[in-house]
């Protein structure tokens, strides 16, 4: 969606009320730029927001173990409740089960969750409806939480002239993309908390994100908003109505293509689409764009692509040292928690330095697969370290028990356990004298580890913080941790050796991590998600057979085994989006569970098919099928090609979209096309309903739907970009005859694992199996054979592992010139 055709069109329906204008047009100014779609897609206003706000100030404190992620209730301070006290106030969000809307379950504000009897109400009592989404990770909705929804007075505005509707977005992406749209389109912001306005009848009418409460700055508060539409909806209701009507057909308007293309486009548009990265690209720090910096996993997955079909191309081998020095300095970067591991979502320096401190499971789990593939691309340890960092943390922190995964880390918390007032990143940072209470009584060489840490970690006295970066004085003095200077750098330095400097920065790292357990704790949003988790199951697949580690497929199998028990409903053969933990540890599902949307299904299919190829147990492999069934019947366009984000069934969501951007989280098309095309190199050509040329069709038909968005916007779809090399390059199918126990095949498996072979397709034949385990190979009782199969032709039975390894060396392109 071209967000100044749509802003140009919205605005025409507006009235003529300037207070009204105000608030679609110009409450943006007080917004910080958007977190997950950055400038390198839309070209939108980027001003910092500023404030002066206080955090959240909460009645009763937790920490958890970090090894459980059991919540422990601490002792309060004398400004809180006791455990007996009944909360002043309860709405109805107190039987959800969303981490997020329990948050606001004591507001003063009488919140409903999104639903029949909320929606009812608007009609009955004839009230605009006031639309708040969020997610449980988000500072800014803290703080807008403190200062409106926690206020008394702000909350008797909205009681008295709005229902209130609370949605948590990772729960109900489907309602999140509609209004976002809206959001984006009227005002070109798209951030969290976002606020929108309804009608009874669910049309947007007037939106924006943060409201600080009062006017300030320049800039409108919330008050005054929530009191103008109030206004203008009392005196002319019919006028809101039909600006809300007039919204829905823009919206409708702007998302079907009138210019669908009939083709599929070829090797000039990803050719386009490395030289608009390579002018995006920051040579100091890496990433691509200025700050705010975010990892994007897709640029770099659709890097490593373009450089592993062609190693020959110089754009090639520029796209991986681009990659390798992203990945390097993030992995310096203070984003990566050098202590407790894993990664935060975002950095506000360039330099991967001064970052908001939520770390969200889908980062996690798509930088795994970045940091897997670069050590493919290399064999460079540092990179396996990475991934072995990574799984650590997520495995530590993020798990249940039964092997899912919990959604996210949050980036406030208690300085200590007697303050009553949380702030961003106190779990992480340190002043200097903390550093030297806990390392300066530890020597080498003379030398105390204080020092040496120190220097490592660029920390000082006074803190490395910039005041320029925190708007809000509370991170002077503070340090975090990040690493300018080279390893060798600091042992010529100390005069060590590696050795020696290697354990003492691990003896540091293992004291600082056992005084950051006495910290309390950030709130764990133990929401559990079919998607994130299906990237996880993928993430883990991937990384045991590119690092030859056993345990992380077993991980991968256990999660495979918690989605299909908790988030599949057997009895329709549907995905279910979500469950949760109890207080008790205990899995538990909603009354009515929130039925699955495309990413669900897309994310975890793709998952299925890398476990498959880990584990060769077909039970994956056909699951996955299963699945992709049921997505194509639930979310297919018939008429234009492509999937709905959502199926039809829920008459509440006023519009069904596409998703058009690969940002944060790849889009669920783009995943789908690479599925596809996966699934239709495994398929059967004996099945004609379900073979190969339907599915390989449906993955054209994606590309053909998205052909303008690629054509015009080539940054936008760097996942669909890697598909549509797929396509066109056609898959690298391997298919082993021979046991799989027997070491000469699990030998040839190894040469294929350890490739970086981007449109790779595995497959193993066991003489065992019945029938099959592929149309194309019969098992062998010879010994094992490989086949590698390249644009509808396979290759003689190879039977040496070095004539394997000469074949999957030669690139898609040069095979492609043969």
């Amino acid at each position: 969606m071209e967000g100044v055709r749509s802003f140009l069109l919205l605005r025409k329906f507006l009235t003529s009320d300037n207070v009204l204008k105000n608030i679609i047009v110009n409450q943006n100014a007080s917004k910080e730029r958007i977190a997950d779609r950055v400038s390198i897609y839309r070209n939108l206003s980027s001003q910092k927001r500023l404030s002066t706000a206080v955090l959240n100030k909460i009645s009763s404190k937790t920490t958890r173990s970090f090894s459980d992620g059991k919540t422990i209730m601490l002792s309060s301070s004398s400004k809180t409740q006791s455990v007996a006290d009944k909360p002043k106030y309860t709405n109805g969000l107190i039987n959800e089960k969303s981490p997020y809307l329990l948050q606001h379950a004591h507001n003063p504000v009488q919140w409903y969750p999104w639903g029949p009897e909320a929606i009812e109400k608007a009609k009955v009592q004839k009230k605009l409806i006031f639309l708040s989404v969020g997610y449980s990770t988000c500072h800014w909705c803290h703080v807008m939480e403190k200062e409106s929804f926690e206020n008394e007075n702000v909350a008797k505005i909205m009681n008295d002239h709005y229902i209130n509707i609370k949605v948590d977005r990772e729960e109900r992406p489907d309602i999140d993309l509609v209004y976002l749209s809206f959001v984006m389109a009227s005002t070109g912001n798209e951030s969290w908390p976002m606020s929108v306005f309804l009608t009874p009848d669910l049309q947007p009418v007037s939106g924006g994100t943060y409201f600080p409460p009062e006017d300030r700055w320049g800039h409108l508060g919330f008050k005054t908003a929530l009191l103008t539409l109030a206004k203008k909806w009392k005196e002319n209701p019919q006028q809101c109505l039909e600006v809300g009507q007039h919204v829905i057909i823009a919206l409708q308007q702007l998302s079907v293509d009138d210019n669908l293309s009939t083709v599929v486009l070829g090797e000039g548009i990803w050719d386009k689409c490395v030289q608009k990265y390579m002018l995006l690209y920051e040579t100091e720090f890496g990433g691509f764009g200025m700050a705010p910096k975010f990892p994007h996993a897709s640029i770099l997955n659709f890097h490593f692509h373009y450089y592993a079909r062609d190693k020959s191309n110089p754009d090639g081998k520029k796209c991986l040292e681009m990659c390798l020095y992203t990945l390097t300095k993030i992995a310096k970067g203070a984003v990566h928690d050098h202590v407790c591991s894993g990664f935060a979502r975002y950095s506000d320096g360039n330099d991967w330095h001064v970052h908001h401190f939520e770390k969200m499971l889908y980062d996690q789990a798509q930088l795994v697969v970045a940091y897997t593939d670069a050590f493919l691309a290399t064999k460079d340890e540092f990179y396996a370290d990475i991934v072995y960092d990574i799984i650590k943390y997520v495995n530590r922190d993020l798990r249940h028990e039964s092997g899912g995964y919990f959604s996210a880390e949050d980036s406030d918390s208690f300085p200590t356990f007697e303050t009553t007032y949380k702030k961003e990143g106190a779990f992480c940072l340190w002043e200097y004298n903390e550093l030297k209470e806990l390392l300066n009584d530890k020597k080498i060489n003379d030398i105390s580890y204080l020092e040496i840490f120190c220097e490592y970690f660029s920390i000082n006295e006074e803190g490395n913080i910039s005041p320029i970066t925190d708007l809000r004085g509370e991170l002077v003095h503070k340090n975090a941790l990040i690493i300018y200077d080279s390893k060798e750098e600091i042992i010529q330095k100390f005069n060590l050796s590696t050795e020696e400097f290697n354990q003492v920065i691990k003896d540091c790292i293992k004291i600082v991590y056992d005084a950051r357990k006495n910290r309390p704790r950030p709130d764990l949003d133990t929401k559990i998600l079919c998607s994130w988790n299906g990237l996880m199951l993928s993430a883990l697949a991937q990384a045991g057979q590119g690092l030859g580690e056993n345990s992380f497929v077993d991980d991968a199998i256990k999660t495979a085994y918690f989605i299909k028990k908790y988030l599949y409903d057997v009895t329709t053969t549907t995905l279910l989006h979500s469950c949760y933990r109890d207080d008790n540890g205990d899995i538990l599902k909603m009354k009515n569970p929130i039925k699955a949307f495309l990413d669900d299904y897309a994310f975890l299919i793709k998952g299925l098919l890398d476990l498959y190829e880990a584990s060769f147990d077909r039970r994956w492999l056909n699951w996955a099928r299963e699945l992709q069934l049921k997505q194509n019947d639930m979310f297919w366009d018939s008429k234009d090609g492509g999937y709905f984000t959502c199926s039809a069934e829920d008459k509440t969501i006023v519009l069904r979209l596409k998703e058009d951007h690969d940002g944060a989280e790849p889009s669920g098309n783009s995943v789908s096309c690479h599925n596809l095309l996966r699934l239709a190199a495994h398929a059967d050509k004996s099945d004609e309903e379900n073979g190969s040329e339907k599915k390989r069709d449906m993955a054209k038909k994606i590309l053909v739907a998205f052909a303008k968005r690629l054509n015009d916007s080539p940054t936008a779809l760097p996942e669909m970009m890697s598909a549509l090399m797929f396509y066109n390059d056609s898959p690298t199918k391997v298919l082993i005859s021979g046991g799989r126990s027997d070491p000469r095949t699990l030998e040839m498996v190894r040469a294929v694992r350890t490739r970086l072979l981007p449109g790779r397709v595995l497959c193993v034949a066991d003489p065992a199996d019945t029938p099959a385990v592929l149309h194309h190979v019969k098992p062998a009782n010879v010994g094992p054979r490989a086949h590698v199969c390249r644009r509808y032709a396979c290759s003689l039975p190879l039977t040496d592992v070095k004539q394997l390894e000469n074949l999957l060396d030669e690139t898609p392109a040069a095979v492609a010139k043969k």
